[in-house]
């Protein structure tokens, strides 16, 4: 009897979702680590620091940390307009021109943090702003693919549903590759993004990240053609 493959049929598309989570991670990092400790793709860590900012708990800073959530909100409110609520599966070309304006924005964003050196604070709350809008639009470009394991924006439901579906469990251990993988992806991503930021600092570390995030959307683009 035949071993299943590891990757699901349409596994360039998986690989492609693999590849925008370590973006995700590289580019958290970079926010977290650069912008005053806020995150630009993780929501839900945001929504805690808001909480814990209310409340005078915590060192996050409470502004930069509602311009980052209304910011994604916002790009995945254009994201969503743009692929429209009923694009065909795959990657339509609206979700190619949401993906590679993402990629495009955030290379500006990347030099023009070269050429500045240092942020001042508006500059920074704007970097945040349009980061966070580029990870909520990417959320809404991926949409019509239609995979629910790889999020490429948060793993704890991921992780969740790997262990509750793992043999461990009693069950079938159903997609446990692919699940694994996003977590391991959006780990390594962080870990390069944090070491880019040690060691170059934050203009590069997102350079780093938005050199992952095209290559995913090169993946994805591929493998759309593929499935024509």
């Amino acid at each position: 009897m035949a071993r299943p493959p590891l990757l699901p049929v349409g596994h360039h598309f998986v690989t492609g979702l693999l590849l925008l989570t370590a973006s995700t991670g590289c580019i958290d990092a970079v926010s977290y680590l650069a912008l005053d400790k806020v995150f630009t793709g993780n929501m839900t860590g945001n929504v805690l620091f808001i909480g814990f900012s209310l409340v005078g708990a915590g060192k996050s800073l409470l502004l930069n940390n509602i311009i980052a959530l209304l910011g994604f909100v916002l790009g995945s409110i254009l994201g969503g307009r743009i692929v429209g609520q009923s694009a065909p599966k795959g990657l339509p070309r609206s979700s190619r021109g949401v993906l590679i304006g993402g990629a495009a924005l955030m290379i500006a964003l990347a030099i023009y943090w070269l050429l500045v050196h240092d942020l001042s604070h508006p500059a920074l709350l704007v970097v945040t702003a349009l980061l966070a809008v580029v990870m909520g639009a990417q959320v809404s470009a991926v949409k019509p693919i239609g995979n629910s394991d790889v999020t490429t924006i948060v793993v704890t439901n991921t992780l969740a549903n790997l262990a509750r579906d793992s043999r461990l469990a009693g069950g079938s251990s159903k997609n446990w590759f692919p699940r694994l993988a996003a977590v391991v992806a959006m780990g390594a991503g962080a870990a390069i993004g944090a070491v880019c930021v040690q060691l170059a600092g934050g203009a590069l570390a997102l350079l780093a990240g938005t050199i992952i995030f095209t290559a995913g959307t090169i993946t994805l683009v591929t493998a759309d053609r593929r499935s024509l």
